[in-house]
């Protein structure tokens, strides 16, 4: 990721640099006057889809930015593997009550 002319989004890539996962991939873009975060599952054979996130120039700008960030990327990898499931006990009272 070669540099860019975009502070808010060289501090969003360096941050992303320190994560490292077996199952995802991350990257992130500019997008206005702040940064989407993209979260990719890394088997692209598997039909998931990709994840996005904002991040406010707030955000961006906040002291602890690091620690936000990590605060936010995790709650988005709880997203996103939320998001993931095919069945839930959910769907099946749902089922139950159509064939009713």
């Amino acid at each position: 990721m070669p540099g860019t002319i975009n502070p808010r989004l060289d501090k969003v890539l360096a941050q992303l640099r320190l994560y490292e996962h077996p199952l995802l991939n991350f990257s992130a873009r500019a997008k206005g006057d702040g940064v989407e975060v993209i979260i990719q599952f890394k088997d692209s054979s598997v039909p998931v889809h990709t994840y996005y996130f904002d991040l406010h120039p707030r955000d961006l700008d906040h002291p602890q930015f690091e620690w936000t960030f990590q605060r936010q990327l995790y709650d988005a990898l709880h997203d996103y593997f939320v998001e993931m499931f095919i069945r839930t006990p959910q769907d099946l009272a749902e089922r139950r009550g159509k064939e009713s």
